[in-house]
């Protein structure tokens, strides 16, 4: 039997709504699953999801944001003091990741990132973020041991140099929180993302868009939108409008328990993402299908490939206010067509998409950057 390694991850953030984050609560949950001592060191923030208590979580202030990145002055010290066999950092969040590099390099221990997208930003943002690319981020991923990407059809340029040390890892999904079961009907459509300017390559704008075709088919129907941020006054003037006031429900911040209800009680879930560059792989397609509901993605969704070959819903290009309509309308008019959808997509993700399994394979690779380090 193999010994528990200490394992240290460094998101910019654990209690938060996101992609990154959930992956950071799922993957060291089924670390500790496996047996290993896990830490997290991530920026304090209002602590609306739980952490299982076998995690030791180390906040630390934060003194603001710049993009999407919390500063916390006091992560190269936290990071100093900790003994660890392996430190796992995540992009697109820079900070968090570059000062992880260079505790590993003092250190001698090795650096897995997992990359989830680009750095890329709006305004100002968007000048640092080519700065940062043009020069700390080839030294991060050249100090990298092994960099993870769950997208193996949207490989970003930036890591065409560094293909030997890349690992395909897909996201994973929690099989037992979620799983079909009896629900009220909640809504026709489900949408969820943080609604702030930062995520508006999620593509609510085009979905409201279409949904103005959707109702024209189908009068009654209902979209649900679930979550909170900067945007969301914005997007319900916008719904209002379009006239789609009574098509359109605004969730707010969505709880874990809230959010099984509408994934149950929906009759398809839909990410329209825009951007390959920033979109990661889609986490929230994974837990409504794990709950049997049928969905449409685009094709640049990281799991938009399985969801073609699956039959566990329908993929559009991104920006298709047409085809997302039609897809749209097809599989709520279609009742067995969405139910055989759906009972692919839960197939789909116990076969390929658990946490144990893909906690094993991240195990696999710690083990192997943590021997290639005392050689």
């Amino acid at each position: 039997m193999q010994s528990a390694m200490k394992i240290l991850h460094t998101p910019v953030r654990l209690y938060a709504t996101g992609g990154v984050e959930n992956y950071v609560l799922n993957l060291t949950r089924s670390l500790a699953d496996l047996g290993h001592e896990v830490s997290v060191i991530c920026s304090e923030s209002a602590r609306d999801m739980d952490c299982d208590p076998r995690i030791r979580v180390m906040p630390l202030k934060s003194w603001g944001q710049i993009a999407n990145t919390n500063i916390t002055p006091g992560l190269p010290l936290a990071l100093a003091k900790e003994n660890f066999d392996v430190m796992h950092t995540h992009l697109p969040t820079p900070w968090s990741a570059d000062w992880s590099a260079l505790a590993c390099l003092a250190k001698n221990r090795p650096l897995i990132l997992t990359y989830h997208n680009d750095i890329v930003g709006a305004g100002m943002a968007r000048h640092l973020a080519r700065l940062y690319n043009a020069t700390a981020l080839n030294l991060l991923l050249k100090k990298s041991a092994r960099i993870l990407v769950a997208r193996p059809r949207h490989v970003s340029f930036h890591l065409k140099p560094y293909m030997d040390k890349v690992e395909f890892v897909p996201i994973g999904v929690d099989t037992q929180l979620f799983h079909p079961r009896k629900a009220a009907e909640e809504c026709d459509i489900f949408f969820l993302s943080v609604l702030d300017n930062f995520h508006l390559y999620k593509g609510l704008d085009v979905l409201l868009e279409a949904m103005q075709a959707v109702r024209a088919e189908l009068p009654e129907v209902m979209l649900s939108v679930g979550g909170s941020g900067g945007l969301l006054e914005h997007y319900r003037h916008k719904a209002k409008a379009m006239g789609l006031e009574k098509n359109v429900r605004f969730e707010g911040r969505v709880s874990q328990g809230r959010l099984l209800e509408i994934y149950n009680g929906c009759k398809l879930f839909v990410l329209p993402s825009l951007s390959a560059a920033q979109e990661g792989f889609g986490i929230v397609p994974l837990e409504a299908m794990a709950c049997c509901r049928p969905v449409v993605v685009t094709d640049i969704v990281g799991v938009a490939e399985d969801v073609q070959k699956s039959g566990a819903g329908i993929v559009v290009r991104p920006g298709d206010r047409g085809a997302l309509a039609r897809a749209i309308i097809s599989i709520i008019s279609d009742g067995v067509k969405a139910d055989t959808m759906g009972q692919a997509g839960r197939h789909l993700v116990e076969e390929k998409y658990s946490w144990k399994k893909v906690a094993l394979q991240v195990e696999r690779i710690y083990r192997e950057a943590a021997e290639d380090a005392q050689n």
